[in-house]
């Protein structure tokens, strides 16, 4: 099975089909079985607050936005650091500015309430220091049973485009050995294509 679904990776990520996926005619840069467990979580979660880094041309805000809708409640809050034109829905609140500076991390916490369930999604720049330093940064937002998300652990050799490591598999890997209060969600590998493996951390405590 191993094998298989490696090759299998392999073969989807680079037929490219990935970068040619839509969301109600916005380009969402997502494999579908991951957003298929997105919708699933936000089901089970029930977030009140949705942080996104990483915006890129808002297909994905678009879409979480739209499944708040369905369930009646949550804002997106989700960060770029590049300006661009986005598709506009009343949950999305748009943030330009590096994810990882003060200013942007304060902005996010003020448009936070104490009684918020939070969830997390990291999505921005995918080199590991970048992206361990946004886990160490947003981790305390995230509410105990719902999740941070680190986005595109495939790519670095896992097993995906190997001249991209370190990548966000390494990020991943240093923040659990320095923080008991996540544990991967093994569970959201049922569909065996993710272009996330291991990147769906659950809050435990």
């Amino acid at each position: 099975m191993g094998d298989f679904v490696n090759s299998f990776h392999h073969h989807y990520f680079e037929s490219g089909v990935w970068t040619d996926t839509y969301w109600l005619g916005h380009h969402v840069f997502k494999c579908p079985l991951d957003l298929f467990n997105y919708q699933e979580i936000l089901f089970q979660v029930k977030p009140d607050v949705i942080v996104e880094c990483g915006t890129n041309q808002g297909g994905s805000a678009l879409f979480l936005a739209n499944m708040c809708d369905l369930l009646g409640k949550g804002k997106v809050i989700t960060v770029d650091i590049q300006e661009m034109e986005r598709p506009e829905h009343g949950r999305i609140s748009y943030l330009l500015g590096d994810t990882t500076s003060t200013e942007i991390v304060n902005k996010i916490k003020e448009s936070i309430l104490p009684s918020d369930v939070v969830l997390v999604i990291l999505d921005s720049d995918h080199t590991e220091p970048h992206v361990l330093q946004e886990m160490r940064l947003y981790y305390g937002l995230v509410s105990v049973g719902s999740y941070l998300i680190v986005e595109d652990t495939i790519i670095g050799g896992n097993p995906i485009a190997p001249h991209l490591a370190p990548g966000p598999m390494g990020a991943v890997q240093q923040f659990l050995t320095e923080n008991d209060q996540f544990i991967v969600d093994e569970s959201r590998h049922k569909f065996h294509l993710t272009f996330n493996p291991n990147g769906y951390l659950l809050k435990v405590k």
